[in-house]
């Protein structure tokens, strides 16, 4: 038994190794069971798709495998691969970790934060409403790693004072204290490094008189932690520059449907704000039932000690958000930039009105575009306000005034990593397309025609949404996201109406630490166990589930003209099928 003990271990510390080289051994059947360009295809992109799921290589390397396979294999041109990893879509989503990189350099984020806080009070529910709108609100421009890494040490600091607690912080963000957090590029990328602690013991039995209130002490620090991760992971689905899976669902329909123009940031936003709101309400509602107290019985039990705590927890949070001072120029210039970044994403085409981009050429301007030209304004606007006297003062210092962002600071903050990922997930449903993969998947579906298109998404959303608890929701969407694309050829239905709830779905992963990295922030505190994060994530799962359902049916269907089969889609149907559009769309309609 000892032999095979340590046996074991060295096969679980080489497992890396041995699914890099087994996998491919293991694929090879699929390249001679189809035929030579489809079977080569489908076997590169199985053998991502296991990589990716099993983190055999940093995710990021497995996105590069295309430059290699694609071109060898004879799938497509390496003049074809390269020019994937930098397509529009890429510097829409570069757009908005620049202007990210900006704010966090100015403590933006960290202001509106506290601001937050203050208006909603330190009782425990509200404690979590704040924080929950805070991160979300964050969420939806930053990386949802950088705002759980910016909120948990509030949270942590905002806990010890309302309980008069003094030993040291264990959220371990690598942060001191209240210090603002950087963008940790390690969690968007890697996660096969991480060392999560064990579950405590059970600590010394307490007299029955303190025995509830510890309890409840415990309830609060766990409501309060594991809302931050929620809120991030919410919070991200509400813009399409908020998470990786959006910028792949809006590049992915550019490759397939290259016709389409439905799916902008401000359409998005339309029907992903409410969306994102009314999911954060009932996740704040779940928590503080579960964790708050919602009927705050434990807290009025000893109203005196209670409210030397909320004096304390209230005091902190005025006193960090003091020493911020006031805002100065370079704050009030980044504010204003980024205000002007988002009305003009929203209003660039935003479908109900007219849009700016009717003033020039039409097709020549896209998301990208704006984006871009807002954050390049960062990189020469002075940090410090401009002034006259300047020129005329002959002793005054000739020290150059930094920009509101320097590109060493961007180099140093901006995910790079997730870049190569769109570019391989963009590499792949090129490959599909060109190697005639989407026909033979489009012909492996034929019996699901007569399925329910109500009843596809529901299964669909559950799939996906469990399927991401045990993978990295980038890697999710780009398996999934050419699949569903041909099952609504299939079904005759929108596009849109399976793509959307698979790519919200993708961010909806609630139930263990390593399902995403805020996750995994959360649990490193040390007071969550794997237990209350499964017991909690499983019911936001199952909620999420019925949410997305519900919007994709209701307010949805206006946004992205959901009831009717597209033209643009009619178009694909004729190439992947060979037949008149009049001959297969026999119905055109969603019958929901």
């Amino acid at each position: 038994m000892a032999v095979l003990a340590v046996l074991a271990k060295k096969v679980w510390c080489s497992r890396r190794l041995l699914v890099l080289l087994l996998v491919p051994l293991l694929l090879l059947p699929v390249v001679f069971a189809l035929p030579p360009q489809e079977g080569r295809c489908l076997f590169v992109i199985l053998l991502m798709a296991v990589y990716w799921c099993t983190e055999a290589l940093p995710l990021a390397v497995t996105a590069l495998l295309p430059i290699i396979l694609f071109p060898f294999l004879g799938i497509l041109k390496s003049k074809d691969v390269c020019p994937q990893y930098f397509v529009d879509t890429n510097f829409l989503f570069l757009s908005g970790l620049i202007m990210a990189s900006a704010i966090e350099e100015w403590n933006l984020h960290r202001r509106i934060a506290l601001k937050i806080l203050t208006f909603v009070g330190v009782r425990p529910i509200w404690l979590i409403f704040g924080m929950m709108v805070s991160t979300a609100f964050l969420s939806m421009w930053l990386s949802n790693t950088a705002s759980t890494a910016m909120m948990l040490p509030i949270a942590s600091a905002i806990l010890k004072n309302l309980f008069g607690e003094e030993e040291e912080s264990t959220v371990a963000v690598g942060t001191k204290g209240m210090n603002p957090v950087p963008m940790e590029m390690q969690f968007l990328a890697r996660r096969e490094d991480r060392d999560f602690p064990e579950e405590p013991e059970d600590p010394a039995p307490l007299p029955d008189s303190s025995k509830k209130a510890e309890e409840y002490r415990k309830n609060i620090w766990k409501g309060l932690l594991i809302s931050v991760p929620y809120a991030a992971s919410i919070g991200g689905t509400a813009t399409l520059t908020g998470t990786a899976p959006n910028l792949i669902l809006l590049g992915g329909i550019k490759s397939a449907f290259p016709q389409s123009d439905v799916v902008n940031f401000g359409s998005w936003f339309i029907f992903a704000l409410p969306l994102m709101v009314l999911f954060l309400l009932i996740a704040w509602l779940w928590i503080s039932f579960l964790y708050g107290g919602m009927f705050t019985r434990g807290w009025k039990k000893d109203m005196a000690a209670n409210a030397t705590g909320e004096d304390r927890a209230r005091t902190m949070i005025r006193e960090e958000y003091e020493n911020l001072g006031h805002m100065m120029f370079a704050e009030r210039a980044v504010f204003i930039l980024f205000c002007l970044f988002a009305i003009l994403l929203f209003f660039r085409d935003p479908k109900f009105i007219p849009g700016w981009s009717n003033l020039f050429k039409p097709g020549y301007t896209s998301d990208a575009v704006t984006g871009v030209s807002i954050v390049t304004i960062l990189f020469f606007f002075p940090s410090k306000r401009p002034s006259l006297k300047w020129w005329c003062d002959f002793k005054a210092s000739n020290t150059e005034i930094k920009p509101l962002l320097t590109w060493k600071r961007a180099e140093e903050t901006i995910p790079w990593s997730i870049i190569l990922l769109l570019g391989g997930g963009f590499s792949m449903a090129k490959a599909c397309e060109q190697s005639g993969l989407s026909l033979w998947i489009s012909d492996q579906l034929h019996p699901l025609e007569n399925v329910s298109p109500t009843l596809a998404v529901f299964t669909i959303t559950f799939v996906v949404i469990f399927f991401t608890e045990f993978a990295s929701n980038t890697a999710t969407i780009i398996i999934f996201l050419p699949v569903m694309a041909e099952l609504a050829i299939r079904l005759h239905v929108h596009p849109l109406y399976l793509m959307i709830p698979a790519t919200v779905g993708c961010s909806y992963a609630f139930m263990l630490p390593v399902s995403t990295p805020p996750n995994s922030i959360a649990f490193a505190s040390g007071h969550l166990l794997v237990k209350d994060m499964v017991r909690t994530g499983l019911l936001m799962n199952l909620m999420g589930i019925m949410i997305l359902n519900m919007a994709i049916n209701t307010w949805a269907q206006p946004i992205f003209q959901l009831g009717s089969f597209p033209d643009w889609a009619q178009h694909h149907l004729t190439n992947v099928t060979g037949k008149a559009p009049s001959l297969v769309a026999n119905d055109s309609s969603l019958a929901l």
